[in-house]
């Protein structure tokens, strides 16, 4: 789990793909957190991306490096504990602006049964299960 955590914090920002009924949905996303052995990810619960997640947990996770790219599947589970918001927050400073680890729009996942593919064009693929 820290491999991925590591990288997708090295690539600054990751693509997160939802299902929204039959059509997927992509947009990009940069803030996450560790906390508790799990990666952690945050969103505003007025968004279209916080209601796909709450009907469908299965998402799909692109980011690159510039040289490798990482592909994580998994189930982005709901953690509404005010102590991973709070992490989430003081780990991700530009959220102090806009969020509370108490207030009611802060959407906190953490993703479970998760496996990553990181690939390059040079190097042989390597999986890991978290």
């Amino acid at each position: 789990m820290q491999e991925v955590f590591d990288f997708l914090r090295k690539a600054g920002s990751f693509y997160l793909a939802t299902a929204d009924g039959e059509q997927p949905r992509v947009r990009i996303f940069s803030n996450i957190a560790e906390f508790e052995g799990r990666i952690y990810l945050q969103t505003n619960k007025t968004k279209e991306v916080s209601k796909q997640l709450n009907a469908n947990p299965k998402v799909e996770i692109i980011a690159y490096d510039g040289e490798t790219w990482c592909r994580i599947t998994a189930l982005a589970l709901n953690d509404d504990r005010v102590e991973p918001k709070q992490h989430m927050i003081d780990e991700n400073p530009l959220l102090k602006d806009w969020f509370q680890a108490d207030d009611d729009k802060t959407h906190i996942v953490w993703l479970k049964d998760a496996s990553a593919k990181f690939e390059s064009l040079f190097g042989e693929p390597k999986t890991v299960a978290f």
